[in-house]
């Protein structure tokens, strides 16, 4: 099987992850870029993945801070589990997950796999949470990540610099902006 395809992969545009002051004044720029993504992978055949967090109120599925301090959060059904209003969800399918990473206890795997999907397309928040586990467990699958330097952000600008350059150094992601994505796409990435 020749595993040349992508997948553009949106990572929480969640209601919840920008009600943090540091991702709310980043949600309009974020949201925009993931609607040029999408727009873009639906014009060139790119599967789309909107992956999203939640959980069970039975504490079945909370991370271990979420048992120490005895506080669930995104759970099933709640408003805050929706994806932001403004986004442009046509066409997407969506992987719901409970950890950090979009890999962790879900099919997604499974999915690029029978799709053929050898590099993922990765926006969306946080970027020293959810991105970079995914980002390196992509890595730990043999599937190359690119990560959209313009369409992630996250609650801390050190945070979000740091991880991009930590990432890219230790070659488990390549840095596009939305506008080379784009241009790749269209020339038949």
């Amino acid at each position: 099987m020749d595993f040349r395809r992508d997948a553009l992969l949106l990572v929480d545009l969640q209601i919840a992850f920008f009600e943090d002051p540091g991702l709310a004044e980043k949600q309009t720029e974020v949201v925009a870029a993931a609607n040029a993504l999408a727009d873009a992978a639906r014009a060139h055949d790119v599967p789309i993945f909107l992956i999203t967090t939640e959980h069970s109120r039975d504490r079945s599925t909370w991370t271990l801070n979420m048992l120490d301090d005895d506080q669930g959060f995104l759970f099933h059904g709640d408003d805050s589990t929706a994806v932001v209003e403004d986004l442009a969800t046509g066409g997407m399918t969506r992987v719901e997950k409970t950890r950090d990473s979009a890999w962790f206890g879900t099919d997604l795997s499974l999915r690029l796999r029978n799709l053929c999907v050898g590099r993922i397309v990765l926006a969306g928040v946080s970027t020293h949470g959810c991105i970079a586990q995914t980002t390196r467990d992509a890595y730990a699958h043999n599937v190359r990540t690119t990560l959209v330097t313009d369409a992630i952000a996250d609650e801390r600008r050190d945070y979000h610099e740091t991880m991009i350059a930590q990432l890219a150094e230790d070659r488990q992601a390549d840095l596009r902006t939305v506008a080379q994505v784009r241009r790749e796409w269209a020339q038949g990435r």
